[in-house]
């Protein structure tokens, strides 16, 4: 069994549970409220800012020049086509680009990207691929199965699940999960219990951006 096989089978309860979130399964049906969907584009707007941010972190401290080309791919696409995507129905949405670029965090927001740039500014690469991966992973996996529900693509969320479903998103997610194996190896079981630990705790975070969106979830005084 390769690291990410057992990462991958530690969260497989979660992962299950992100799969059968109502929120998820509204987009793959059409059903879901579209300000529920206005609110997730906002919040995924300001996640992508910082989650891009560990790309860069990545590059830095990267050990050789391909592994560093590759987290600049990563972030590009990140910045130009992830984003592009939310800018996109942003307009489809009435959502201008001052609220956009003028939105707060809701507290899930805040606490899951500073939790990973925590991770990544302090821990080495193999901790910092651990807390962006699990992302990366689920949205590849949702959007393969969400592409599979009959007339999804051409639904009203449909450009969401071509992004995530994409060979291209899905080949930069493999190169990621490979990397992670790559930098497990050799490593002793208790930094591998730490890096277990760090997957883990962004697998929750994922399950509580999909909850807070479909609560629509800001400070509980606001």
């Amino acid at each position: 069994m390769t690291f990410s096989q057992r990462l991958y089978e530690n969260v497989k309860p979660i992962w299950r549970k992100n799969h059968d979130h109502p929120f998820v399964q509204g987009i793959g049906d059409g059903t879901l409220d579209e300000d529920k969907f206005r609110f997730f584009m906002i919040q995924d707007y300001l996640y992508l800012i910082e989650y891009a941010k560990l790309f860069a972190i990545g590059a830095v401290k990267a050990n050789d020049v391909k592994t560093m080309g590759k987290f600049a791919e990563l972030l590009d696409s990140t910045m130009n086509t992830e984003m592009a995507l939310h800018r996109q129905y942003a307009k489809e949405f009435n959502i201008s680009e001052h609220e956009l670029e003028t939105a707060s965090p809701a507290p899930t927001t805040l606490a899951y990207s500073h939790y990973m740039l925590h991770v990544g500014n302090n821990g080495g690469l193999a901790e910092l691929v651990a807390s962006l991966l699990p992302c990366m992973w689920s949205y590849a996996e949702i959007g393969k199965t969400l592409d599979e529900v009959p007339g999804a693509r051409n639904g009203k969320y449909g450009e969401w699940i071509k992004m995530y479903s994409s060979k291209e998103f899905h080949d930069l997610t493999e190169w990621t999960i490979s990397l992670l194996d790559k930098l497990a190896e050799g490593k002793p079981e208790h930094e591998l219990k730490d890096i277990e630990e760090i997957f883990l705790n962004t697998t929750r975070f994922e399950y509580m951006f999909w909850d807070m969106s479909y609560n629509k979830e800001m400070w509980p005084m606001d």
